[in-house]
């Protein structure tokens, strides 16, 4: 199992500090989600983490090597965006092929176009697809590779509900064969569901990090909205008691 480690990792985006200072140890397979409100810097973290934000301070780690500066560690990453945005003009079949083409090896694409039902849409411009099936296509992108770390930004938006039960199989069969996930989001039932631990962002730094069993412990509330609810009027009452001194 390959390990990704944060280090001190700040982010700003001209007078806005995105990342405050994150640190985090991710070394052992297990689903890990990660919450928070907009503009808490979720986003922001897994592109740090993709090389695709270069970080002001701290590093990066993978497998104990920094990676700045550095691409070939990508190779190892699977990673879902959180918009699929696709060549308008191309085909859905010819979009497999120029991702297979690019990573130089055919990968499973034909089985995950038969889970998402995606057939009658391989000769389909990406222009007319809906959201729903722009994101099924999105999916067997992410998934169509074996690499033993994989990021979904927001993995179930637009699907319907046979394809989010199929998503979330597909998520607990890449955990059993030994993969690290980390996910995105905003449906607390994913979290409850998938989570081995929840790391939840606010304002650029990490607030909580635990099981979801820790989470309902801690605020004593068995309802994971109520406990975020709880922390987020907890961190308010903070700000405002500082504030005050």
């Amino acid at each position: 199992m390959l390990s990704i480690t944060i280090k001190g990792l700040k982010k700003a985006f001209g007078k806005n500090k995105v990342l405050k200072g994150i640190d985090l140890d991710i070394k052992e397979p297990k689903i890990i989600t990660i919450l928070g409100p907009n503009a808490s810097g979720k986003t922001t973290l897994i592109k740090a983490v993709l090389g695709m934000v270069i970080p002001d301070e701290g590093k990066v780690l993978f497998d104990g090597q920094d990676v700045k500066g550095k691409w070939d560690y990508k190779k190892d990453i699977n990673y879902l965006p959180q918009i699929a945005q696709f060549p308008e003009n191309m085909r859905v079949h010819e979009l497999i092929s120029l991702i297979e083409d690019l990573r130089g090896e055919k990968g499973s694409a034909d089985t995950l176009i038969e889970l998402f039902e995606l057939q009658p849409y391989l000769t389909e411009r990406v222009s007319i697809l809906s959201g729903g099936t722009k994101q099924k296509v999105n999916v067997v992108l992410a998934f169509m590779y074996n690499n033993p770390i994989l990021i979904l930004d927001e993995p179930t938006n637009g699907l319907d509900p046979v394809a989010l039960v199929r998503l979330k199989n597909l998520i607990k069969a890449e955990k059993k064969a030994g993969k690290c996930i980390i996910i995105t989001t905003h449906i607390m039932q994913l979290v409850e569901e998938l989570s081995d631990e929840i790391i939840y962002m606010l304002e650029g730094h990490i607030h909580f990090k635990g099981t979801v069993n820790e989470l309902k412990s801690k605020f004593d509330d068995r309802d994971i909205e109520s406990c975020i609810a709880k922390m987020l009027e907890s961190q308010k009452n903070g700000v405002e008691q500082s504030t005050l001194r």
